[in-house]
């Protein structure tokens, strides 16, 4: 796979962002989706070249957070993402079928997460700060992860802001959050790997980029004790809205 010197640039810093979104700035991982689509311009292969960098910074965060996961939340979202996923598959063979634009679904998953983005700003303008815990929620969120995590990487915004509206401290908040995708990008490598969305050659440029991940993940680490919860919570959703426009904005 030939980059350019500039693809490679935005390579290193698409990899150091996905170690600083692990363990420090969570909103920062959805930034990564359209970076890395300047550096690998297929839409198949982008997200097969990104998945084992964001395993690999997943146990960076698993490390510094295990022993804050609410393991409650990461068990009750977990068979609505498998359902998510499964639709997935069933999504991304109907695009292939009916040779539909990769850039419609892109902007379809903006789509769902400005929604969603806005349910939450409309919560905390309406004074309703209490966590919500109902099967809807769950299902709804858990369902709406495993699809946009499967098609492109995209889960980010869709589990900060369920994670936003538990109230969790921020330790809680990283935690659970690294487990949860530590667990599904688990699920999903190998069926990557039999869908040839990651090759050999995608694994040659993971490899080039990891140290810029460890970088990324030491940086996230310093960031992290220094965020105050209230600010914390404002960047997750600031970096959400930053990436959905990215993800509506057409390419090219």
């Amino acid at each position: 796979m030939h980059l350019e010197p500039w693809q490679w640039a935005l390579g290193v810093v698409s990899a150091f962002l996905i170690g600083v979104a692990k363990t420090g700035v969570p909103g920062l991982g959805i930034l990564i989706v359209p970076l890395m689509l300047y550096v690998i311009p297929e839409p198949r292969a982008s997200p097969g070249a990104v998945l084992p960098l964001l395993s690999f910074a997943d146990l960076f965060a698993v490390t510094a957070y295990r022993r804050h996961a609410q393991w409650d939340r990461v068990l009750r979202l977990l068979p609505w993402v498998a359902a998510g996923l499964g639709l997935g598959m069933v999504a991304l063979w109907a695009f292939d079928r009916f040779h539909v634009p990769d850039a419609l679904l892109t902007r379809a998953l903006g789509a769902i997460v400005l929604v969603m983005i806005a349910l939450q700003l409309w919560r905390k303008r309406s004074g309703d700060s209490e966590p919500s815990h109902t099967l809807g929620r769950a299902a709804f969120f858990g369902a709406s992860a495993g699809l946009a995590t499967y098609l492109a990487n995209a889960a980010g915004p869709v589990m900060n802001l369920y994670l936003l509206a538990m109230a969790l401290p921020k330790a809680e908040f990283m935690g659970t959050g690294a487990w949860f995708y530590f667990i599904v990008n688990l699920v999903k490598l190998p069926q990557f790997a039999l869908q040839g969305r990651i090759t050999q050659s995608t694994l040659w440029v993971d490899l080039w980029l990891a140290p810029a991940v460890i970088a990324g993940a030491l940086t996230g680490r310093v960031l992290f004790a220094r965020i105050p919860q209230a600010l914390f919570e404002r960047v997750i959703l600031a970096l959400a809205l930053v990436a959905t426009v990215a993800l509506l904005v057409p390419r090219g």
